[in-house]
């Protein structure tokens, strides 16, 4: 009887010894021949919020999938680069991952004037690439500057246009607001923004005026000179594409001079957490888009989305980027299962035009658009500032009927159809 038994127990644990000797190779395999995917952002200096809550948002997404298996049996590993904002530097930093550190996958969480530099390198080296954070139109819309292996995960300037001159048109046309004044950041993104939106505000709305135009330099400490010639213009209105610490910044220093109580002020990149929460005294009435807002849409996917964020991130809030970078994840993962393969050409091919579920959608999808490789779907919409919880309210969505509408008239303009 003990015999018997002690056979019995000598052969389970050969057994459970050989599966494990059959299953040790595979995860030896997985281990030795990792998916190297090559981040890079701007991780340093006044505007580093935007590569920390890219990252805040990228490594849980990777952390998922390779908890579940890997994607295509290979655990991701990411390598994380600063370029410091210089575009230079971005470009160079692109290169040596691919060539360098052995990555298959490119995620560009650069802003927009790292991403133009990026796109050159994608177009020599033929990686796929999703750029997560630069919403300047022209990167994806220009068929000049399009890539066939490179995608825009982000938001994009004239959907924001076009629903923010909508929505501002409509708060100008109750209030009689119709002498403007302008302050946006002085690169791509903010000069083309602020061209955009009021293109789309005279669009709605014709008697616009444009008294002033400030133009302060990215990172800039001191907004003085800029508010104390907005004042002096004596506009009824404000725009600003101004965003993260920048903005924050401006907000508190314009409330020293009065600013907020002096016109309307409509500011696009309000609607990101860190920035409201980053204000000392929040002025109410601030028109805004969303940019990350766990009331919007107003689902459980997405509340449940932004408490796992903060979880994850020593209860940071999420910011714009976060979602834009969660998104772009969940695209490679979409994308390399459908082509079974990393190769740029066929995991661009499954990319086009593909559609996944996602909490940061009014109808919980998003869709790559297949030709211009762009995002849409995505919540969009404005709404008017509080000073507490939720500090963004009344939300109005976009109309994505009507954005596809006028984004392509807006492409014709530009002769880019």
């Amino acid at each position: 009887m003990h015999d018997n038994k002690a056979a019995r127990l000598g052969r389970r644990t050969v057994l459970a010894a050989s599966a494990a000797a059959l299953a040790m190779p595979a995860v030896a395999r997985a281990q030795a021949n990792p998916l190297k995917i090559g981040i890079q952002s701007i991780f340093s200096g006044p505007i580093a919020l935007l590569g920390t809550s890219s990252r805040g948002a990228i490594q849980p997404e990777i952390d998922r999938i390779n908890a579940a298996g890997g994607l295509l049996g290979r655990q991701i590993q990411p390598i994380y680069r600063d370029s410091k904002g210089q575009p230079q530097e971005a470009a160079r930093v692109a290169r040596e991952l691919v060539n360098t550190d052995g990555c298959e996958i490119l995620l560009d969480a650069e802003a927009s004037s790292g991403a133009y530099a990026v796109q050159e390198v994608v177009r020599d080296l033929g990686v796929l690439c999703v750029h997560s954070n630069s919403e300047t139109s022209s990167l994806t819309a220009d068929p000049k500057l399009r890539v066939a292996t490179a995608f825009r995960s982000a938001r994009q300037g004239v959907h924001d246009a076009i629903v923010g001159g909508a929505h501002s048109a409509k708060v100008a046309t109750a209030k009689k607001l119709s002498k403007w004044a302008t302050c946006s950041p002085d690169y791509a993104f903010g000069r083309d923004t602020t061209a955009q939106f009021l293109e789309f505000l005279k669009h709605f709305k014709p008697d616009i005026e444009v008294l002033s135009q400030g133009w302060p330099k990215l990172g800039a400490p001191d907004f003085t000179e800029v508010i104390t010639k907005i004042l002096q213009a004596k506009p009824q209105a404000l725009y600003s594409a101004l965003y993260a610490g920048d903005l924050s910044a401006f907000v508190n220093q314009g409330n020293v001079y009065a600013l907020f109580s002096a016109m309307q002020v409509f500011v696009p990149a309000m609607g990101d957490l860190p920035v409201l929460t980053a204000v000392k005294n929040l002025p109410a009435g601030i028109q805004s888009a969303n940019r990350y807002l766990p009331t919007f849409p107003a689902t459980a996917e997405n509340a449940a989305w932004g408490a796992a964020y903060r979880k994850n991130n020593n209860n940071d809030y999420p910011t714009n980027w976060s979602w834009e970078n969660s998104t772009a994840i969940r695209f490679i993962e979409a994308a390399v299962k459908k082509a079974g393969s990393t190769d740029g050409k066929k995991a661009a091919a499954a990319l086009e035009g593909l559609t996944i579920d996602s909490p940061f959608s009014t109808t919980g999808k998003v869709t790559m658009r297949a030709e211009d490789h762009t995002l849409i779907d995505y919540a969009i919409g404005w709404g008017t500032t509080v000073p507490k919880e939720p500090f963004v309210i009344d939300m109005e969505p976009g109309d994505w009927g009507q954005i596809a509408e006028l984004e392509k008239e807006w492409k014709k303009s530009n002769g880019y159809i």
